[in-house]
């Protein structure tokens, strides 16, 4: 089976003006087609999502217009613009609705249900998401609608925006992404009023930014991030708000939006494997959005200089919101037209530089969670995730049911480049059951094809192995397909186990079930509304590659070692000697040395 969600590159989609000018006319023709006489653009299987997607359309229109003089959208924009004045701007509270600070406002909103009193919770963003069509479409209107009618859309835009601010609780859902784009609505509004008020509404929106927003950052693996629905990072939110702090910087110049931005930029950098494949947030683990995050990842990929537009992305969403006969959506419509605007080209080419939670070259890639335990492994196509034993999760030696990888004290980390090789050496100090403190040093080589991982710890009692991954998912064409195997050797012995017991929190990789499926099985909250990363905490054990000590490693040693993206056998011998412990395999050979001064590692390495 394949994951339904991370599909191609997005950088691989031609963002020319001439390929922009294809979309647009295709939703031109779309759009005129589907016009009703009333006015309405709205897709006809559009349920949910539905209070900002005619007038996306309606936006769309008017920067094909802008572009290309077609005679036909001028009437077609204001008959829909028309429309979305009388029929999907609502000044009556909405039934249910739990967020308001302030009732019988009369300010208008956008429903996320037309019908009164139906899921009330989604009138926040979609009256964001409404706000945004409005001040895109008033960037877009001189000349092509009368006076009165963009001066009744500013008055409208106006009215979102008090009602957002002002009549409700700010980010009632906790989503870094919503916050982020009321707060590019607000600084676009403020650049269609007259200076007396602009100034307020852009002090608002920057203020909103500094308190609600910036204020409550969370940080992970280093950097400080907007949060994600309560979390740090959403592997399908986290670029639409890389998108917003991009849009927010366009239009305002404000210094920390790119600041901000390279950050989280570089946050996502690391953790993307070089395959463009991600997993993990607080709403949507295997979820990716499309054209919704070209914009902040090509943007930022320029400013970092590396190789965002790698993330794979629904290009099924490639263009624009798409229902399931593939027509086209206004929803999020406000992106694609920024995207167009924007002149900004897309970095290709990844960074040289050395990052701490990232082992990058070549095809190979390894992102490292916050205690520097691999979080995704990449090599030969192949992506693997921590292993589950006895409800521990991670990489790493395990003694009598004890997985080792969970730090007592500071991690070290030492990078290098030597002969096409690249390294990384980890350090960190563990506590076993027994209460005895050991330094267990992880060792990662890769020269672009292939990984090899070896794992020296003090001595161990029982018969200890190495907790090496799971086999989740392989490189297919432009699509991601579920595996439960991979190309992996070790210098010891090696088992592929699966669980034995059955049950939502044992993970199979031979069932034909998505980590973010089985990851909702076990949130507390519904699909949708739960953290699936909490839930997949719960899991007890999983299938997992487990390898056995290197034989003839020092007596005061168990030493592990494997190598991923290639089944040739793998010998290693591993001593101590003056410089260090030294490792040898036929490609390389890399000594640990004892820390320096500043109790940071030592690693030197050649090729063979």
């Amino acid at each position: 089976m394949h994951l339904l969600h991370q599909r191609g590159p997005l950088h691989d989609l031609p963002d020319t003006p001439e390929a922009y000018d294809a979309v647009l006319a295709d939703v031109t023709g779309q759009a005129l087609a589907r016009l009703t006489p009333d006015g309405s653009l709205e897709h006809p299987d559009c349920t949910d999502d539905i209070g900002d997607t005619s007038l996306g359309v309606t936006s769309l229109l008017a920067l094909a217009w802008q572009r290309t003089g077609d005679p036909r959208l001028p009437a077609a924009v204001r008959r829909s613009l028309a429309f979305h004045l009388r029929e999907r701007v609502y000044r009556e509270d909405n039934p249910g609705y739990p967020n308001l600070r302030v009732r019988d406002s009369g300010l208008p909103y956008a429903r996320y249900v037309l019908e009164a009193g139906a899921h009330p919770i989604g009138d926040w963003p979609s009256t964001v998401w409404a706000l945004l069509q409005a001040v895109d479409l008033l960037d877009t209107a001189d000349g092509l609608v009368d006076e009165e009618q963009r001066a009744e859309l500013l008055e409208v835009a106006r009215g979102y925006w008090r009602w957002l601010t002002e009549a409700t609780f700010f980010n009632p859902q906790e989503a870094g992404n919503q916050a982020l784009g009321c707060v590019v609505g607000g600084l676009m509004l403020a650049r269609h009023l007259p200076p007396r008020d602009a100034e307020p509404v852009r002090a608002r929106a920057l203020a909103l930014y500094t308190e609600e927003i910036r204020a409550r950052r969370v940080r992970d693996r280093g950097a400080l991030l907007p949060p994600e629905h309560g979390g740090a990072y959403d592997n399908n939110y986290g670029p639409i708000s890389l998108s917003f702090l991009a849009q927010a910087h366009r239009v305002s110049g404000e210094e920390v939006f790119a600041q901000d931005g390279d950050a989280l930029a570089r946050y996502i950098d690391a953790r993307l494997t070089g395959g463009g494949f991600d997993n993990g947030g607080p709403r949507y683990s295997e979820q990716h959005s499309g054209f919704e995050s070209v914009l902040g990842l090509r943007y930022f990929s320029r400013r970092i200089g590396s190789d965002l537009g790698r993330y794979r992305g629904d290009t099924r969403w490639g263009r624009y919101a798409v229902k399931a006969d593939g027509g086209v959506d206004g929803h999020f419509a406000w992106m694609l037209v920024w995207q167009i605007q924007d002149t900004t080209r897309w970095q290709r080419t990844p960074s040289p530089s050395f990052r701490r939670h990232q082992l990058r070259a070549g095809a190979v890639s390894v992102a490292f969670d916050d205690r520097m335990t691999p979080a995704l492994v990449e090599a030969g196509g192949t992506y693997y995730l921590p292993a589950a034993v006895g409800r521990q999760h991670g990489f790493g030696p395990v003694a009598d049911g004890f997985l080792l990888c969970r730090p007592m004290g500071a991690v070290r980390v030492r990078d290098v480049r030597a002969d096409g090789l690249t390294a990384k050496l980890v350090t960190k100090p563990v506590v076993g059951r027994d209460h005895v403190l050991r330094h267990v040093r992880s060792l990662y080589v890769t020269d672009g094809t292939s990984l090899w991982t070896t794992v020296a710890v003090e001595r161990l009692d029982g018969t200890p192995y190495l907790l090496a991954g799971l086999p989740y998912a392989e490189d297919d064409g432009d699509r991601v397909r579920r595996t439960a195997r991979g190309a992996v050797v070790s210098a010891g012995t090696l088992r592929l186990t699966h669980p034995d017991a059955q049950g939502p929190d044992h993970f199979d990789a031979r069932a034909e079930v998505t980590q973010e499926q089985a990851a909702f099985v076990l949130a507390a909250d519904p699909r949708g509304y739960g953290d699936p990363d909490e839930g997949w905490k719960h899991l007890v054990s999983s299938t997992a590659l487990e390898a056995g000590p290197v034989p003839d490693a020092p007596d005061d040693l168990h030493v592990f070692a494997v190598r991923y993206g290639s089944r040739e056998p793998l010998t290693v011998s591993v001593g101590h000697g003056e410089e260090g412990l030294t490792v040898r395999t036929a490609a390389f050979t890399a000594v640990l040395g004892d820390d320096d001064a500043h109790g940071e590692p030592r690693l030197t390495l050649r090729g063979a």
